[in-house]
């Protein structure tokens, strides 16, 4: 076992909250049957997790990070996730990012819950993706795996905040008919995320698709209009 990360772990024992272990397996349907199957807690409040982020960020090779998130318990994942974050907005070497973003590209199978992707997808995907082709995010889409099609819409969110929204605008369209709410409300956010930035190119969008939205992602696309507006898209009067 590599040093720091033994150090690492060794942290992980000592602030274990069986408590909250108990509730974090309920809130991200650890049980059977819930999309979040077969996980397991530790109890790790965020906060805590942030500060051993900081501590170890620059201790763990990219060696250790990758073997800390195929660990099977839940916080070691986020807090791997987090410590990639903060490598990959820090890092001024080209190559380290390259490193850093097929690292978590290889390894998607173990981002494998909303809170893991929504911690990631737009800092580390979208951010290295941004000016190169965004092809990958479509292969995303398409494959039949929930996280992976999660991944690729909240990676858009690098782009909607540097007001680009064509391909969360073509995202959008392709996963319009998906049949988890995890993704309605995906794609919902991020369309609320384009209007923040351009309410035209939002309502837009929303003016020729609206009709053909589940409920739950045109309730989060419209969040934010002004009450007469939503009441119109949802009684059907745009």
């Amino acid at each position: 076992m590599f040093k720091h990360l033994q150090e690492l772990y060794s942290q992980f024992e000592e602030l274990r909250n069986p408590r909250k272990a108990e509730g974090a397996y309920k809130f991200f349907q650890a049980y059977p049957g819930g999309y979040g199957e077969g996980d397991s807690f530790y109890g790790l409040t965020v906060p805590q997790q942030r500060t051993l982020c900081k501590t170890y960020y620059k201790l763990l090779s990219l060696e250790e990070l990758q073997t800390m998130l195929k660990h099977p318990v839940h916080e070691f994942r986020l807090t791997a996730l987090m410590m990639l974050v903060m490598r990959m907005q820090r890092s001024k070497d080209p190559v380290e990012k390259d490193a850093i973003a097929n690292l978590y590209l290889n390894h998607l199978d173990y981002v494998n819950n909303w809170d893991l992707v929504d911690a990631s997808a737009h800092y580390i995907l979208g951010s290295w993706i941004m000016d190169k082709p965004h092809d990958i995010l479509f292969h995303l889409a398409e494959e039949d795996h929930l996280w992976k099609q999660r991944v690729a819409v909240v990676a858009t969110h690098y782009f909607i905040r540097h007001s680009q929204f064509e391909t969360t605008f073509k995202l959008a369209e392709k996963l319009i008919h998906h049949k988890h709410d995890l993704i309605h409300k995906a794609v919902g956010w991020m369309l609320r995320e384009a209007g923040n930035l351009d309410y035209n190119a939002e309502y837009e969008f929303l003016r020729k698709h609206y009709s053909k939205m589940p409920r739950t992602m045109l309730r989060y696309a419209i969040e934010k209009f002004d009450e007469p507006v939503r009441q119109d898209f949802l009684k059907g009067r745009i």
